[in-house]
């Protein structure tokens, strides 16, 4: 499929998955929008806009940085008008931007509570929305969220409660506008088999030694773009994992993805909701 001229919104893309995404969207010719809040230099985390539009200009790829918290409704609706502005439309959303506190109820502020569902849930919600008018005249148009499957079981909520719920918040966004929409625009969602190996997850659980049993963010990016290729009459409503994707589209090499290749399959973290 050739998605030259097309263009893909992301959210959270200044760094970590949502960059791994820009950058192979961009290698094959995609308009890329980098739709982050940082726009300067966190202390702990690399990247913001502005050097992930770089990095993929000097790739050869076409960027469009935009300094965007996702919380702001008209900011949201600002940041998709300035996109169609730049690029003439919207072919794709990646919903990718979340925010993520591992504590248990007690232990979670109200503040961290209210961050985690602004940004998760109605962010994907409102993101969506906003983009809704233009995917509908794209051609092939699909929506991805970066979310887990429906799995309702409280062993996934018990120790992190208010997390749990705002990342399935997301999902059921998929679930729900995948119906809405359907024949007329693909609704997906993606999950990492394994844990994946970013700065915002060593900053949330503040062990770096997990990390070395992880996979790099290219293998969810290489996934998605194997999602984007398919029709968006045919696959939509789907909670796709992202080794079963490229396993689908032929894929036999994993070791590459590995942080560590001494690792085997088996002793690699799984991710939760897995």
């Amino acid at each position: 499929m050739d998605f030259s001229n097309k263009t893909v919104f992301i959210t959270g893309a200044s760094r970590g998955i949502g960059f791994e995404i820009a950058k192979k969207m961009a290698s094959v010719g995609a308009n890329v929008v980098i739709a982050a809040k940082t726009a300067t230099p966190h202390p702990k985390l690399p990247g913001t806009v502005f050097s992930a539009a770089e990095e993929i200009e000097r790739l050869g790829g076409r960027a469009l940085p935009l300094v965007l918290d996702i919380r702001d409704e008209n900011h949201v609706f600002e940041a998709v008008e300035k996109a169609v502005e730049t690029f003439g439309g919207i072919d794709i959303l990646v919903n990718n931007a979340s925010a993520i506190s591992l504590t248990g109820t007690l232990w979670t502020d109200m503040k961290k509570y209210d961050l985690m569902h602004q940004v998760n849930a109605r962010g994907t919600f409102l993101t969506s929305k906003a983009c809704l008018p233009h995917l509908l005249k794209a051609k092939n148009p699909h929506v991805l969220t970066l979310s887990p499957p429906l799995n309702i079981e409280a062993r996934w909520f018990e120790n992190h409660v208010a997390y749990s719920m705002a990342k399935f918040g997301m999902s059921l966004c998929t679930l729900g506008m995948a119906a809405e929409f359907k024949n007329k625009v693909a609704f997906n969602s993606l999950w990492p088999k394994t844990i994946i190996a970013t700065a915002a997850i060593e900053f949330a659980v503040g062990n770096s030694d997990m990390l070395d049993r992880a996979r790099k963010p290219s293998i969810m990016a290489d996934a998605a773009y194997e999602i984007f290729k398919q029709d968006h009459v045919t696959s939509t409503g789907q909670f796709f994992i992202d080794e079963e994707v490229l396993r689908a589209a032929n894929y036999t090499d994993f070791d590459v993805y590995k942080v560590n290749p001494k690792w085997g399959d088996h002793e690699l973290i799984p991710d939760f909701f897995i």
